[in-house]
């Protein structure tokens, strides 16, 4: 190690300063116990802004213990950068722990919550140990972390946790470095820590000896139990009982989007569940996180109504000893889904639970500890080998993505669904856990809070602000009126453009791209709802060199909600208003004044904006094929769509495409679309297999985007492409683009940590902003 070269077996010291996630995840007593693994003397302190450390002894040890740092380092630490610097030996006798200094305008990244680790979930299920049952057992190794902090450093006064004082043995654990819960700052026991607490629907507390115990009856005679969890409440319900099910869904006012489960442990999910070793890695991972799972044929016990015409199930394990013991007891798959009214913010506080869920839940398990930062589970899916995340939210945020350069002080506002935002400082963009979709005040509430604890946790002032160009998206508002009163400067970034960028920013690409940005709608510089888009970009800016043609999109929203409706957009503007529609099971059953109507709109162009959406064009084909013509939820057609299409595709009878053109009689090629639609009513007319359809569909829309990337590259000489927007978190479209183009010869970008959804656009709008700061 050439910085701390002197001459072999003289005393020498060295100091070191580590920055990354080292805060909360035990790496004081790693470096204690490797200080004396090596007989070193020195010291280790947390700042504001890193963990410093002074060593001093013999050569060969610095060495040994440099490099140990490095390799040996706690699994859920995450080292960005080591500095090693050589310094004047002193009179240490011995290796301390010194206590927490604060450094103004010091910061650095803060550890997310960690699912319960197996030394503490022995101890929780061992009858002879003092924490046996504690639903608050913690270590360095695991436990809340994020969602209880206010302030760095990392210390317990500025937790939660403050208000705790420990006993005389958790504090003899607290204090000793060869322990693992030295310096673990939510450190509890049952004599010293957090209890629970079970109440009816009015708050009026039930007694009883052990909550959990009582509240697993209660969920197996069909009650709802809101639970108060890491980040906020959740509600739990038997996930086998339909008509439990069915209560919360109606109570929740969430008709049919899928529910998340949860299961006791990796060998349940594997009887529900089809799980391959990278997905079972991911689920007992230090995250924990909702995966999106292939469900088993042979088992019929989940309630039909979880997840409704739907191959996959979202199911996670226990991330907390709460729900271990709760799962112990009701041995059975439980929902655990948000703990709120559908589309608002998680609840956090118990008052706050016990007004909105009421109505919702019968029962509530409260307890002591406030949560400070509201906190989703996440959701992942894998495909292509890749973990890829859909929220992002428990366990990954809010650790920065680490960007190719520095890009200072920056707030993008993100967009209005799925709404993250994003504050970057140096090299680190901090994309927020998962807010939600900013149409209710509660939302945008949480929204603003948590802007503010970003900035205060790591020292961000911003100096210019990026949004969405779409007028009336409120996190637009919002970002316009924070410039105004701050006196800061704007920058209206394209939406489809943010989309790619976060996707180079992710990879870490710093040239420029052709881009494909599928979604559902995103405001066009043309002021059109843009969403099926080619584009030429890097970071300073785009230029559109494809999209799908424009379609009316009858009654705008609407169409949006009764897919129908974009269906008939799609025939009347491209076969003429007289196509018949009969053969087609959801469109012939519109009542006939509805249909009257449409045609009105779509002569008059009354309330029809024009949209190249992708996301719509899915939208359409799966109200022709008569697989969804009114949406429950958010892009339930195209889901449903994508899961009517068999999982072995190659074969030869799913292998043919629709045809479509690309115009390139303009400098913006148009892909044409008129023929595809004829086809598909016309198989759907000789009673052609859904399944068939779907899968040629699906197989059309990736030989669109590389027939497209090919001429784009004959034109710009790039070979490279990166894919974002929702519509790429339809696995199959995924999977059949990047095996196309990569075929094809080219270098193929997609998401892994960032969302291709609105949830990861801050970070494209963040980057843009940067290099267009003037």
């Amino acid at each position: 190690m050439n910085s701390t070269s002197k001459k072999d077996n003289n005393t020498a010291r060295i100091r070191i300063e580590v920055s990354g996630i080292v805060q909360g995840v035990g790496f004081r007593p790693f470096v204690y116990r490797l200080a004396h693994k090596y007989n070193l003397t020195g010291w280790v302190v947390n700042t504001s802004g890193n963990v410093t450390i002074e060593v001093q002894g013999k050569q060969a040890n610095l060495d040994g213990f440099a490099d140990a740092l490095k390799n040996e380092a706690p699994p859920v630490s995450h080292i960005q950068k080591i500095s090693i610097s050589n310094i004047s030996v002193t009179c240490d006798i011995d290796f301390k722990i010194l206590d927490s200094k604060a450094k103004e305008g010091e910061y650095q990244p803060v550890s997310a919550d960690i699912a319960t680790c197996n030394q503490c979930l022995g101890e929780i299920f061992d009858p002879a140990d003092r924490r046996h049952l504690y639903p608050f057992t913690n270590c360095t190794n695991c436990g809340t972390r994020f969602t209880i902090i206010k302030d760095i450093p990392y210390d317990r006064p500025l937790t939660t946790m403050n208000k705790f004082k420990m006993c005389p043995k958790c504090q003899a654990e607290y204090d000793d470095p060869l322990n693992r819960r030295f310096h673990a700052q939510p450190n509890a026991c049952p004599v010293c820590g957090p209890k629970l607490q079970l109440t009816d629907n009015n708050g009026n507390e039930i007694s009883c000896g052990d909550v959990l115990k009582k509240a697993a009856e209660l969920i197996i005679k069909a009650n709802i139990i809101a639970i108060k969890g890491l980040g906020g409440f959740q509600l739990a319900c038997d996930a086998t009982d339909y008509d439990t099910v069915q209560k919360l869904r109606e109570r929740k006012k969430r008709p049919g989007k899928p529910f998340a489960l949860m299961m006791a442990s990796l060998e349940d999910i594997k009887r529900y569940c089809i799980v391959s070793d990278k997905e079972a890695e991911l689920l007992v991972s230090a995250q924990a996180p909702i995966l999106l799972l292939k469900r088993r044929d042979d088992n019929a016990e989940i309630a039909l109504n979880i997840a409704e015409n739907n191959k996959y199930l979202g199911v996670m394990l226990p991330p907390t000893p709460l729900h271990h013991i709760l799962m112990s007891y009701v041995k059975k798959p439980l929902v655990m889904t948000s703990g709120n009214l559908s589309e608002e913010p998680i609840c956090k506080d118990n008052e706050e639970a016990l007004t909105r869920l009421k109505g919702i839940a019968d029962y509530y398990i409260l307890h002591d500890r406030d949560v400070y930062s509201r906190y989703d589970d996440s959701v992942y899916l894998l495909e292509k080998g890749e973990a890829r995340a859909l929220r992002r939210a428990r366990g990954y945020a809010p650790s920065p993505v680490m960007l190719p350069f520095n890009v200072g002080q920056i707030l993008s506002c993100g967009a209005e669904e799925k709404n993250t935002f994003c504050l970057t400082r140096d090299n680190h963009a901090f994309l927020s856990q998962h807010i939600g979709d900013m149409d209710n005040v509660e939302t945008l509430e949480h929204f603003e809070n948590t802007i503010a604890l970003y900035k205060h946790l790591f020292r961000i002032k911003p100096e210019l602000i990026a949004y969405d160009l779409h007028p009336e998206y409120r996190a637009t508002k919002y970002a316009l009126q924070c410039a105004a009163d701050n006196n800061l400067k704007t920058v209206g970034v394209q939406h489809h453009h943010a989309h790619i960028a976060s996707c180079m920013a992710e990879n870490s690409i710093q040239t420029p791209v052709i881009g494909v940005s599928f979604d559902g709608t995103g405001y066009g510089t043309d002021g059109n709802l843009w969403g099926g888009e080619f584009l030429l970009c890097d970071y300073s800016g785009f230029q559109r060199l494809a999209h799908l043609e424009y379609i009316p999109l009858p009654g705008g929203g609407a169409a949006i909600r009764k897919p129908y409706r974009m269906a008939l957009g799609y025939i009347y503007t491209l076969l003429g208003t007289e196509t018949t529609l009969e053969g087609m099971p959801v469109l012939a059953k519109i009542p006939q004044t509805e249909i009257n109507t449409i045609k009105k709109q779509l002569e008059l162009k009354l309330n029809c904006p024009l949209t190249s959406s992708a996301g719509r064009l899915f939208d359409a084909v799966s109200a022709i094929c008569g697989i969804c013509g009114e949406a429950l939820y958010e892009a339930q057609a195209a889901i449903e769509l994508e899961m009517s299409a068999p999982d072995n595709i190659d074969d030869a009878v799913m292998r043919g495409v629709y045809p479509f053109a690309i115009d390139e009689n303009s400098d913006i090629s148009v892909i044409r679309l008129k023929n595809l639609i004829k086809c598909i009513i016309q198989d759907v007319g000789k009673n052609i297999a859904v399944q068939i359809i779907a899968a040629r569909f699906h197989r059309t829309m990736a030989q669109m985007i590389i027939e497209t990337c090919k001429l784009l590259a004959l034109k710009t000489d790039i070979k490279t492409v990166a894919l974002s927007g929702g519509v790429f978190q339809n696995r199959l479209l995924l999977k059949l683009a990047i095996d196309g183009l990569e075929k094809e010869g080219f270098t193929v970008l997609s998401h892994k940590v960032v969302p291709c959804n609105d949830g990861g656009l801050a970070l494209g709008q963040a980057v843009i902003a940067r290099y267009n700061d003037s």
